[in-house]
């Protein structure tokens, strides 16, 4: 009997061990935009670790803001981010916009791109990936308006992961709107070991009216396959068997 058990706990406990890592961890780095160079223009006057903006500098309108003390807890319907071509604002409680921009469910930093103008992806290479395995992607979102400009937008993204892309459609939101947080999960197949993962805002409404798409607390987590669930469920049968069994020796001896 001692034997079985002592099988059962390090069954169970080296399929948890070997299993949750690589399936539980969060491929994505810097996920939450946290670790940045301050508000500003992607790759133009600030950085974000572990993301990058391609083209020319006229083409990377994408923009960090970070937290702030005003009512909607971020700088970017206050202080704003400067760019190449002026301070980038949202509407806001700070614009005088009461819509509910707030900081997203995951806090902290978040990005914005106009889908409507000079617009490119931001993207980050994930590796550690097993090709033909089926990752998922989430990540908060929201759509909003540059502050100054007035009529009705919508606001989304593309998701690419190697060759698969998805696509969140796009919200419609009023002048001077915001739509609030949104939660998007996508399931996609590796086809190799590192894919790059890019997210490029989609929106409508044109330049005139600059319709921007909010992202943040991106997460890609492997999904078990159905044999590793299996072997996870024998292991820890065999454990829950074993507990029963020394359980009723235990309660027979008395």
């Amino acid at each position: 009997m001692k034997n079985f058990l002592r099988l059962a706990l390090v069954s169970a406990a080296s399929l948890t061990a070997l299993s949750a890592p690589a399936f539980a961890a969060n491929l994505v780095l810097n996920g939450g935009f946290e670790t940045n160079g301050g508000n500003g223009e992607v790759d133009v006057n600030t950085t974000v670790a572990n993301w990058s903006v391609p083209g020319s500098t006229a083409q990377k309108y994408t923009f960090v803001w970070n937290t702030g003390t005003g009512a909607s807890g971020t700088t970017a319907d206050t202080i704003g981010a400067t760019g190449s071509l002026g301070n980038v604002r949202l509407w806001g409680p700070g614009g005088g916009s009461a819509n509910g921009l707030t900081l997203s469910p995951n806090g902290g930093a978040f990005i914005g791109g106009d889908g409507a103008f000079q617009d490119e992806p931001i993207q980050q290479t994930i590796t550690g990936l097993v090709a033909g395995h089926t990752y998922v992607l989430s990540f908060d979102w929201a759509a909003a308006q540059q502050f100054g400009f007035l009529g009705p937008t919508s606001s989304g993204w593309d998701v690419s992961l190697g060759a698969e892309t998805f696509s969140t459609g796009n919200l419609g939101i009023g002048s001077r709107g915001f739509s609030g947080w949104q939660q998007s999960t996508f399931d996609f197949l590796a086809t190799g070991s590192s894919e790059t993962l890019s997210f490029l805002s989609t929106g409508t409404g044109g330049a005139a009216l600059p319709p921007f798409s909010l992202l943040d607390g991106v997460s890609l987590t492997g999904v078990p396959e159905p044999s590793t669930w299996a072997m996870m469920l024998v292991g820890f049968g065999l454990l829950g068997y074993a507990g029963f069994r020394k359980h009723r020796a235990a309660t027979s001896i008395v």
